[in-house]
């Protein structure tokens, strides 16, 4: 068996995933049209060719104006469905889901109607698929700190439905420190603290991310390169990072595949794992991501197995799920 043939069929986890960015183009057409919106695109492939993206704000925009076409419960939950058939289409048996509440919040969508959505595709994909999955619910860092205290407060009534909080959008001029009372509030309210840091941001954001924020696992981490305290420091820690690695060069992050850090990352000892992030936008889903980098930059059987085996330890499953998934690779 080849290492491509091998992530193909070995039982995988997933643990940076918005929702809102695995909204394929046709699915986008299909819901305005139900809705009746209009959206600033002719056609699937005019959405596609506005897929070029570069750098993160770019990105935002249109990933932004494609989530206005959710409105309904129904809406939520075929969008978390089509995510949850393509996990099993590539043997993804667990995922940890991040949702933006206030992308839809703000335009009046109620925070119910989107969690509810979002659950009942939970429900379905466990029964059907077999597949277990956690919800993150992420902060929107371009918003203000008061803004994020107001989703939080929104989410206690569905607190036994969330697992962890994050924070992601744009994260230049975002820094961590900028959300610090609202993660001291939430981790008292028995949530699990993550944040996007170190992807466009320095690794003064990832140092932010840990000693303000105290998360347990960092989103993307690339640029932790820069500092090797900072590497030496979540070596020491097993600080997990979900890598993003066609993420990382569609928003030209990083050059070329060839020339993304994921391998020497794996050889200084981090705790990495793969993941697909935005995946209607960037290209392709964990399996791809896999695949790209196996590719370009030479992955053994061995590295597959590790990346593998981070995926379901970084993961927040008890201890026992984690012993289950671990025995199946």
């Amino acid at each position: 068996m080849t290492v491509s043939e091998y992530i193909k069929e070995v039982p995988k986890a997933e643990l940076h995933l918005h929702i809102e960015g695995s909204f394929e183009p046709e699915l986008m057409f299909a819901i305005a049209q139900r809705n009746n919106i209009k959206i600033p695109y002719k056609s699937v492939e005019d959405v596609k060719k506005a897929y070029q993206f570069s750098n993160l704000q770019d990105f935002l925009d249109i990933y932004y104006a494609g989530a206005n076409v959710l409105i309904h419960e129904q809406d939520f939950y075929d969008l978390t469905m089509a995510y949850f058939n393509q996990c099993a289409k590539e043997n993804v048996v667990h995922t940890e889901i991040m949702f933006d509440p206030q992308t839809h919040t703000k335009r009046g969508i109620e925070f119910s109607t989107v969690i509810n959505g979002i659950q009942r595709a939970r429900e379905q994909a466990e029964k059907e698929h077999g597949i277990s999955s956690l919800l993150i619910m992420s902060y929107l860092r371009h918003l203000s700190e008061e803004d994020a205290f107001e989703t939080l407060e929104q989410s206690l009534p569905y607190k036994h439905l969330i697992k962890a909080v994050g924070l992601d959008s744009s994260e230049k001029g975002n820094p961590p420190s900028k959300f610090q009372k609202v993660f001291e509030a939430s981790i008292k309210e028995d949530y699990i603290p993550v944040a996007h840091a170190g992807e466009e941001g320095p690794a003064e954001y990832i140092h932010e991310a840990l000693d303000l924020l105290k998360v347990a696992r960092i989103d993307h981490g690339n640029n932790c390169l820069s500092d090797p305290q900072l590497v030496e420091r979540l070596v020491k820690d097993k600080i997990g990072l979900t890598v993003c690695p066609l993420s990382n060069t569609a928003l030209r992050n990083v050059d070329h595949i060839e020339n993304h850090p994921l391998k020497k990352m794996l050889d200084l000892g981090l705790k990495v794992t793969v993941n697909s992030d935005d995946p209607a936008y960037f290209g392709g889903y964990v399996t791809e991501n896999y695949l790209a980098c196996i590719e370009a930059l030479n992955l053994s059987l061995e590295d597959v197995k590790q990346l593998v085996r981070n995926s379901f330890e970084c993961s927040f499953l008890s201890d026992e799920m984690k012993e289950k998934y671990l025995a199946l690779i």
